[in-house]
């Protein structure tokens, strides 16, 4: 294709998935409109941005290697009509959109959050910047084809039962057809053979014989409903559960560049999917056939008729068809701003005390009615482009009624139709118009299908976590040995960002007590990620019994492991559930037994019910250290082999921390411990002061570990 025509291309929207990914989305909008269909996915897999985002001088060299020519430029908004379009633009400080469109005083702007937006100048000024890239292609621009499009296995997962039940479906729907056109005859013969004789015995058998045909109507109608009500649960639950599972297997930085409400948006994709594909898959069978069929009879009767009823479907056609893209981009906007406003209400309800003591409820009210403000507009837009496609569909095929009657009428007293014959017509022609209708519907429900498969896609087609199965069978055994070891660790985490740990190399032994301290931000927590197997490594391996982390599936070290992060979480439930967490192995005695040694047996004890206390959503009956000490023993219940503690005493009192430690020292397993306080540091057997990403001095405690680590950390930080 000639560089010439692809400049009449339209350039087609492509949305953010992850929050910090808007110039990756405008990068593939620029990069298609030049013929070069890259996708959001294959962009993300190929450039990983950090949830900081990425600055213009990335984007350039994101640009370069994808064979774009880029010319940054610092302009006004009175020259923003030279610039050459498609060209990214920098938005509101922290944003980039693409422009797409300047004409006069308004412009269009494709915003990889929002979708298609139309504004003037005046609008623009107060988010544009001032700094935009032209983006050309280069000699090492190669024009790429769309991608083929994603299959349902590939979203859904295994699904058992499918076919057999809507087989079952599609033979009692034509069952239910074979009825529907017997109906017509009924009133043809009563009018061209009853009313013309005046025969009685005649209209009772017809009575009778049509009447029972009703009721074998309606007893097949319901079992076919109920066959649909089943296969759409049970697919449902199947579906929904195989992406759900998928869901939890994906790694840890996977939710961290999501909005949960987004997340949740595009689960919801599965029963959009689902419906179509149990109910209007079926029912576009049976209306494709039944429309061949009732048109076949049409044209038994009269052709002419039947021309004027096709042109009426053609022209219906034809208007749902050139509607298509406004009908996508709207329902694509509305699932945008309905998960904007579900992550933003999420969001404050789980933030609620941070709202009230900083007393901003006005302010988290106000964007929130924005937000809602905004979600009814995107649904008025689709219930007016709903009321357009009825009305028109009303006229066309009013019209179209209009004409058959007229046509028809002349054809009955030219004597070529009987009275009876047009009655029975007209019912033929209005099944044609509606299984056509409908047909037409069901064709733009699945085209949109592809809009909830990329949705959906997000989810069930990104990298899980390495499991056991894609490892091999050495991997699905437990290490006998408990020895961590790292060695050249980096980790940063994008291309271009700042290192967090940079050539980092330590041991902890078998059953070692390891204190890790050092100034707040020096990649203490990030490294205790990096040894659970939440982050993966840059540069580097860690190592547990000698074998390598990133060939073992999760499901050989995790059940090694026992962890209390800074932003550990507890769930709805009782006390005893939080601990167990799901554990069956052990039972109230094992239950009890780790809260003895996180110091929270007493207090649970003290509690109206106990252990069967319930602590709220996410523990929110339980004071900060409450909290602390049921997540250690939860952790502790594991039975772990080695135990990291990131700051896990940090909300205690002294004399609770030190029953912690207390505890903690004497049992027999591999620990790792993050800590500024004294008292913790003094538990371990050995100290590692970690600076600028790496272990900079060992402490071996024989004078008071407390005091030297302390007092290192306090240089370190000074440093």
């Amino acid at each position: 294709m000639h560089r010439e025509a692809l400049a009449q291309m339209k350039t087609d929207v492509i949305l953010q998935s992850e929050s910090s990914e808007c110039g990756l989305a405008c990068l593939a909008m620029v990069a298609s409109r030049h013929g070069a269909s890259v996708g959001l996915r294959d962009l993300r897999q190929r450039f990983s941005l950090s949830l900081k985002g990425a600055s213009l001088s990335r984007l350039i060299n994101i640009a370069g290697q994808l064979g774009l020519q880029c010319r940054p430029l610092r302009l006004g908004m009175d020259e923003i009509g030279r610039l050459k379009t498609p060209c990214i633009l920098h938005w509101d400080m922290n944003h980039f959109v693409v422009l797409a469109k300047v004409a006069g005083k308004k412009l269009v702007v494709l915003d990889p959050a929002f979708g298609k937006r139309e504004m003037t100048l005046a609008e623009a000024s107060d988010h544009f910047t001032g700094v935009a890239l032209e983006l050309t292609p280069g000699e090492g621009f190669t024009p790429r084809k769309p991608a083929p499009a994603i299959a349902i296995r590939q979203l859904t997962g295994r699904v058992t039962g499918l076919w057999r039940a809507l087989a079952m479906i599609l033979a009692l729907s034509m069952v239910l057809q074979v009825f529907v056109l017997l109906a017509p005859f009924f009133m043809q013969w009563v009018v061209d053979q009853v009313l013309v004789s005046a025969d009685r015995d005649l209209l009772t058998v017809l009575g009778l014989g049509f009447g029972l045909v009703l009721l074998l109507q309606v007893a097949i109608g319901v079992l076919r409903g109920w066959a649909v009500v089943y296969l759409s649960s049970r697919l449902g639950l199947q579906w929904m559960g195989n992406v759900f599972s998928h869901l939890l297997r994906l790694p840890l930085d996977f939710f961290e560049k999501r909005h949960l409400g987004d997340i949740t948006s595009r689960m919801g994709s599965v029963q959009a999917i689902q419906r179509t594909l149990s109910t209007s898959f079926v029912e576009a069978l049976v209306d494709g056939l039944m429309a061949v069929v009732t048109l076949g009879m049409m044209l038994l009767y009269s052709v002419k008729l039947a021309l004027v009823t096709l042109l009426a479907v053609a022209i219906y056609l034809g208007l749902r068809a050139v509607a298509f893209g406004q009908v996508r981009e709207g329902t694509e906007q509305q699932l945008v701003a309905a998960a904007r406003q579900q992550s933003h209400l999420l969001e404050s309800i789980r933030g609620v005390q941070s709202v009230k003591v900083a007393g901003r409820e006005g302010l988290r009210r106000s964007t929130y009615f924005n937000l809602m403000n905004d979600t009814v507009n995107r649904d008025i837009r689709m219930a007016w482009l709903g009321l357009g496609f009825n009305s028109g569909s009303q006229l066309i095929f009013g019209l179209e009624r209009i004409a058959v009657i007229w046509i028809g009428a002349i054809l009955a007293m030219q004597n070529v139709l009987s009275v009876g014959m047009l009655i029975a017509y007209l019912a033929y022609k209005d099944q044609f118009a509606l299984r056509m209708g409908g047909l037409i519907d069901k064709w733009i429900e699945f085209r949109m299908l592809r809009l909830h498969g990329e949705r959906l896609a997000d989810i069930a087609l990104a990298e899980p976590e390495l499991d056991a199965s894609a490892c091999g069978d050495q991997a699905r055994q437990l290490p006998e040995d408990t020895r961590l070891e790292a060695r050249g660790l980096s980790f940063r985490y994008a291309e271009g960002e700042p290192w967090i740990i940079k050539d980092c190399s330590f041991a902890v032994e078998a059953g070692e007590s390891v204190a890790i301290v050092g100034a707040s931000g020096c990649g203490k927590t990030t490294l205790v990620k990096l040894m659970l197997g939440l982050l993966k490594p840059v540069e580097g391996t860690i190592t547990i019994g000698g074998r390598d982390l990133a060939r073992l599936g999760h499901e050989a070290y995790r059940p090694l492991m026992g962890a209390v992060m800074q932003d550990d979480q507890l769930f709805a439930g009782s006390v005893a559930e939080n601990i167990a967490f799901g554990d069956e192995n052990h039972g109230p005695e094992g239950i009890e037994a780790a809260a003895r040694l996180a110091a929270i047996h007493d207090e649970i004890s003290a509690m109206p019910m106990g252990y069967h206390s319930l602590i709220g959503d996410m523990g929110t009956t339980l004071s900060g250290g409450q909290k602390q000490r049921v997540i250690l023993a939860r952790a502790l219940h594991r039975r772990p082999g080695i135990l990291f503690l990131d700051e896990a005493t940090s909300h205690l009192d002294v004399e609770r921390e030190r029953l912690v430690n207390e505890a903690v020292r004497e049992l027999k397993l591999t620990k790792v411990i993050i800590a500024h306080r004294p008292e913790t540091i003094a538990s371990a057997d050995r100290v590692l002061v970690m600076h600028g990403g790496r272990m900079v001095q060992e402490i071996r405690p024989a004078a008071p570990a407390s005091q030297q680590a302390s007092g290192h950390a306090n240089e370190t930080a000074a440093a």
